[in-house]
């Protein structure tokens, strides 16, 4: 007898895990390879994510699009997100929960301590198979920025970067800015 419990039928587990994912109490949290983690940051983290969308305002504002820190489905795997930033055209926000990867223009991570490997390698390979577009790792430990493009199920073909703080580092089209690295 097969119960909504069993894995093999009823809810799933990709399911359960992003219904449960969506219901932590005291704040947000991801699903990074079938694991949920809390997700909580220091000051510092929050200053650096700051000055990347204040850069990519007047962008974001003429490609009438939201930069934020919404939910990224990452369907038919036990991955969902919640990036630093990402840029979503203002259509598709609107009254969306969650939207996948590929939905997206950009997608930024801000490295912290315990993130660092997993933006760097995991979410970077996840981002490229579900096909954000743009992957712009900023990476604090490091003190480096690169942006990957060419999005694809192998990962990324174009990788720009890594570069020192301080560079000026362009995004393309449609973006066509060069961010100042100065400040991360």
């Amino acid at each position: 007898m097969t119960t909504a419990h069993d894995h093999g039928e009823g809810i799933g587990a990709e399911r359960a895990l992003k219904y449960a994912v969506r219901r932590v109490p005291g704040g947000r949290a991801e699903v990074v390879e079938g694991a949920i983690g809390h997700l909580s940051y220091d000051w510092d983290h929050e200053r650096t994510r700051n000055v990347l969308r204040t850069q990519l305002s007047e962008a974001v504002d003429r490609l009438e699009c939201i930069a934020g820190s919404g939910d990224l489905d990452l369907p038919g795997s036990l991955n969902w997100y919640v990036p630093d930033v990402a840029v979503v055209p203002g259509h598709l926000a609107r009254g969306a929960g969650a939207l996948v990867p590929g939905r997206t223009l950009l997608v930024a991570e801000v490295t912290s301590v315990p993130s660092a490997q997993t933006d760097r390698i995991v979410k970077r390979q996840r981002y490229a198979e579900y096909g954000a577009p743009l992957y712009l790792l900023v990476d604090r430990t490091e003190r480096t920025v690169t942006l990957f493009a060419r999005p694809g199920r192998l990962g990324y073909a174009e990788m720009d970067g890594p570069y020192p703080f301080g560079t000026a580092v362009r995004l393309p089209e449609p973006f066509g800015i060069d961010l100042d690295t100065s400040g991360f």
